[in-house]
């Protein structure tokens, strides 16, 4: 032991006491916070600012002064970058954001960020993060409830993609156990089923796994985006006829595009048939099993082996928080993914093992997500998370209908979901005879309409084109900040924007 006052170093580095200064953090956090409030949550909320202040990437670097220094700089400097970072992003809560598939400011949610922010749990082990294993036990066992399984088990992870990641996984250790040890030389040419409305991330996982993105097959979709099930049924009767193993069919509730639905019990009834595993991709969609009026939209999600799910989306969940749901009690998850690791999951613990779920996952570290939703939900009742549901559908129904009514505007197909698909027809195109050459112009419009949103910085809503179809713009409908007078608004600034072309 060192005498009081004595100085102990080691490899010239001092060792007494903290070489930070515990004021100086408090006071920057103190008035950072400050600042997200005023700058990141008030402004960025408020439909007078913008939605946000486009620059190019030349651009942009030279006001962000991205270099990395040998010296720090001091707290005016870096709370002056905190402020530009949050002047040139999108402003994803602005009332004008429709983009995505996510929108909108959640407090609690929020709240909930910052708490696991300033805590850093990882939810591995019980004994590192009580309180959030926990939570995200309860928030599992209610979500597995929703969807109408007596048992279940599940995750929360990193995004969607991963979620229809896992239950590629799942299904095919359920029927190839020894893949896990032997690998895919141990297994026949698997097969996958999806439509083709699906998410990228099927045809990503499958060459992730090895399964290889030409064992994918790609299943037709009607005219509405809904795949249909007869054409399933042939696919594989065609791949057991190669020699193929038809092992897993992905099902999409709320397709990115289109939010489109497919026959869930018409599907079942086939993978039933067949004994292949049906995955239902619902991360968009899923929110409807919330609501008592639009649940039909899922009819025969009990069926599914597995549901992907993201709170993110239309519950408005802050970013990120997914969930990969399983109908099993077999420790299906744990025997898939565990790997054992000594140091953390030792088998003589104090306590339950139950509680470690990091064997489960394919991630060691691993955000406790779980909260975010879970803490919104407290404050907000379930009652509300389903009125919330109902208002975004009631919303994209009246965007439908005053396109309808509007001259130079038509609907792509009555939307389904909170997805509502249009063209902007300019003056000039109006009384254009129908042909090529009329959809070649039309093609050209709402990307220009979308560069001039950018830049005057009005609002975000999306275009594409979709199966030959020339680009239209897509309105995703979410946050219940949004009122009949900002549907009114964006058809408004869409002609303002586009009636010159």
């Amino acid at each position: 032991m060192a005498s009081n006052g004595e100085i102990h170093v080691a490899d010239d580095v001092p060792l007494n006491g903290s070489p930070l200064d515990d004021l100086a953090a408090e006071s920057f956090l103190q008035r950072s916070m400050s600042m997200i409030l005023e700058e990141a949550v008030k402004k960025a909320t408020d439909v007078r600012q913008k939605v946000c202040e486009w620059r190019s990437p030349e651009e942009l670097k030279e006001l962000l002064d991205l270099e990395l220094r040998d010296g720090g700089e001091s707290e005016a400097q870096i709370l002056e970058r905190c402020r530009d970072a949050i002047r040139y992003s999108v402003k994803t809560t602005h009332p004008h954001f429709f983009n995505q598939l996510y929108a909108g400011l959640e407090p609690y949610s929020m709240v909930a960020s910052f708490i696991t922010d300033a805590l850093k749990p990882s939810l591995y082990t019980y004994e590192v993060s009580p309180v959030f294993t926990l939570m995200e036990d309860a928030v599992l066992r209610k979500m597995v409830q929703i969807v109408g399984w007596e048992e279940g088990d599940g995750i929360f992870n990193a995004g969607g993609s991963m979620s229809n990641m896992y239950a590629m996984n799942l299904a095919r250790y359920r029927d190839f156990p020894e893949i896990k040890e032997l690998g895919n030389s141990a297994a026949p040419r698997l097969v996958v089923f999806t439509s083709q409305e699906c998410h990228y991330s099927i045809s990503k996982a499958a060459a992730l796994m090895g399964i290889g993105t030409k064992n994918v097959f790609v299943v037709p979709s009607d005219k509405r985006g809904k795949m249909i099930p007869s054409a399933l049924e042939e696919q594989i009767k065609s791949a057991k006829s190669e020699g193929a193993v038809p092992f897993i069919v992905n099902a999409t509730a709320g397709t990115t595009v289109l939010g489109a639905f497919d026959p869930i019990d018409e599907i079942a009834d086939i993978c039933e048939k067949y004994k292949l595993w049906l995955h239902v991709d619902a991360c968009w969609g899923g929110a409807v099993l919330m609501s008592k009026k639009h649940r039909h939209l899922m009819k025969g999600i009990q069926r599914a082996n597995s549901v992907a799910w993201n709170p993110h989306k239309m519950l408005m969940a802050c970013l990120q928080c997914s969930v990969f749901l399983v109908r099993d009690k077999t420790r299906l998850l744990q025997r898939c993914h565990s790997a054992r690791a000594s140091y953390l999951f030792q088998q003589d613990k104090f306590y339950d093992l139950s509680y470690d779920t990091g064997d489960k996952s394919i991630q060691c570290s691993r955000k406790p997500d779980a909260f975010k939703f879970w803490l919104m939900w407290k404050a907000l009742g379930t009652r509300e998370l389903e009125q919330r549901v109902d208002r975004a559908l009631a919303i994209a129904r009246y965007l439908a209908e005053e396109i309808k009514k509007r001259e130079g505007f038509n609907l792509l197909m009555e939307p389904e979901y909170a997805n509502v698909c249009f063209w902007y027809i300019p003056p000039s195109l109006r009384d254009f005879p129908d042909g090529p050459e009329f959809w070649k112009k039309l093609h050209n419009v709402a990307p220009v309409i979308k560069e001039r949103m950018m830049k005057k910085g009005s609002m975000m809503v999306g275009y594409q084109p979709h199966g030959g179809k020339a680009n239209f713009f897509r309105m995703v409908v979410i946050s219940p900040q949004v009122s009949r007078q900002d549907m009114d608004f964006v058809l408004d600034e869409i002609h303002s924007l586009g009636m010159d072309l």
